[in-house]
């Protein structure tokens, strides 16, 4: 992750800022952050887990969107880019273009070595406020490990930590299995 600049911005400016950027940045407690490119093993992971959970869903009307896709957490007024989002609700955007999407229930980040304190820190804190989020999952990249945050019904999370081959079960019933997510990733494949 790219250190934040040093002036602190309000959302409004850190929108008109983005909409003429030629990269992506986020927004986290009033700071830009440049969002850097990623390893082929990074976007393998989230090709991998992006094919089980369309596979998983099936023919559900579920909306899979990529790191493209921009997240506003309204509660702290902060915005994201994770790397999957997935929501089977009608998903709710809101503006300015490229508008931010606000109601995910499922967030996928593949972790690197320059962004793993950052997703399981501050964006962690701040995705726990998204009322319908019901599962947040955590990828390793450089070892077979997946953390699976899952909000249960009195609001709280549990969190389930499965290593080499395991599975975990999403609220969406989609099952991740370690041994697929890892598929044509050097070394940890297999």
């Amino acid at each position: 992750m790219v250190a934040p600049y040093a002036s602190r911005f309000t959302a409004k400016e850190y929108l008109a800022l983005e909409a003429v950027a030629e990269v992506k940045h986020e927004f986290f407690g009033g700071y830009i952050v440049a969002m850097a490119g990623a390893e082929p093993e990074h976007n393998q992971i989230a090709e991998n887990v992006r094919d089980e959970l369309r596979a998983g869903l099936g023919q559900r009307p579920c909306r899979i969107l990529g790191s493209d896709q921009r997240l506003l957490v309204e509660s702290v007024g902060e915005y994201f880019y994770p790397d999957l989002v997935v929501t089977c609700l009608d998903p709710v955007y809101v503006d300015p273009r490229p508008r931010s999407m606000t109601n995910p229930q499922v967030i996928v980040e593949v972790l690197s070595e320059s962004t793993e304190r950052y997703d399981r820190g501050d964006k962690w804190h701040a995705y726990q406020t998204i009322a319908t989020l019901t599962d947040y999952v955590m990828v390793a990249s450089a070892k077979r490990e997946l953390q699976h945050y899952h909000r249960l019904p009195d609001g709280s999370w549990t969190l389930r930590v499965v290593q080499h081959d395991g599975t975990a079960a999403l609220a969406n019933g989609v099952v991740l299995d370690l041994v697929r997510l890892y598929r044509l990733v050097p070394g940890l494949h297999g």
